[in-house]
């Protein structure tokens, strides 16, 4: 039994979840993900990077963003509620080791992702900066736990409502040329991470990027998540999510991720009126 034990909304779309999995939260390792169905088993199956994980409470958390169908009920449930199948940890672990100097980038909502890593390569003795960005200020998330990892954490806003005004690359190219950085892991929207990939390629500065692609399974069986990767095909749910940035195909990636545009379009704004009918709005 998947249980909610506490939910909070960081932005308009945005909730943080904490439920029971207490087998997941004594097994994960930052980097890793669950997938999660709610409704019959014939529903969506949607990848999820765990956040966080309380081995004493036996709970993980979850960061899920309304976009579809499936995540709009999903953010609907509540304290009390049971999410129907979580299953998990899947994908292999990021490689947490001492390299010296490491920067986390977080783009939207992969900043909670980028959380347990942040963490997990400062307790194993890194210096680590942190660079976490948005389109605008409330659509920041986890900053208070970024800033206690790296107090000078830097912000960034499409807008400039919060932080300095422009993209993630602009303070990355700045650690890169002044830091001189042995490690950048960038996890956040495929565009983001690709223009993340030039800008520390530019300086030789190995890069780890966290795919986030069409998942079905999550066993490496149905293949909608692969990816081409130094020119070959990868699954992400079992090889993966992390790889080698400046070896992914990024334009093959990001032409994948936009099959089911079209169609996430039209169900986000139907689920819009869907929950503004259900809370007597419309």
């Amino acid at each position: 039994m998947n249980r909610i034990l506490a939910k909070r909304q960081l932005s308009n779309e945005v909730f943080e979840y904490e439920i029971e999995a207490p087998l997941i939260a004594r097994e994960r390792k930052a980097g890793q993900f669950v997938v999660v169905q709610q409704g019959d088993d014939f529903a969506e199956r949607i990848p999820l990077t765990i956040a966080d994980a309380d081995t004493t409470k036996g709970t993980i958390t979850l960061v899920i963003q309304a976009v579809g169908e499936s995540t709009h009920r999903l953010v609907r449930l509540g304290v009390g509620d049971v999410i129907g199948n979580v299953l998990g940890p899947l994908g292999h672990p990021t490689d947490v080791r001492y390299y010296g100097k490491v920067v986390i980038v977080g783009g939207g909502v992969g900043v909670a992702p980028a959380h347990p890593i942040a963490q997990a390569m400062k307790a194993a003795g890194n210096e680590v900066r942190i660079i976490m960005g948005a389109r605008n200020k409330d659509l920041l998330v986890f900053e208070d736990r970024m800033r206690r990892i790296d107090p000078d954490t830097i912000v960034v806003t499409d807008d400039g409502s919060a932080g300095v005004k422009g993209l993630v690359t602009g303070p990355l190219e700045d650690l890169c040329r002044d830091w001189h950085p042995d490690l950048v892991v960038a996890i956040g929207p495929a565009v983001m991470m690709k223009f993340c990939c030039r800008t520390t390629a530019a300086f030789n500065v190995p890069t780890l990027v966290s795919l986030n692609t069409i998942m079905i399974d999550g066993t490496g069986m149905c293949g909608g998540c692969r990816v081409v990767v130094d020119g070959k095909m990868r699954f992400v749910c079992v090889e993966g999510p992390e790889f080698d940035g400046h070896l992914v195909d990024w334009d093959n990636l990001m032409a994948r991720q936009a099959t089911f545009r079209d169609y996430e379009a039209e169900h986000h704004h139907r689920c819009h009126i869907d929950m503004m009918i259900e809370e007597g709005q419309a």
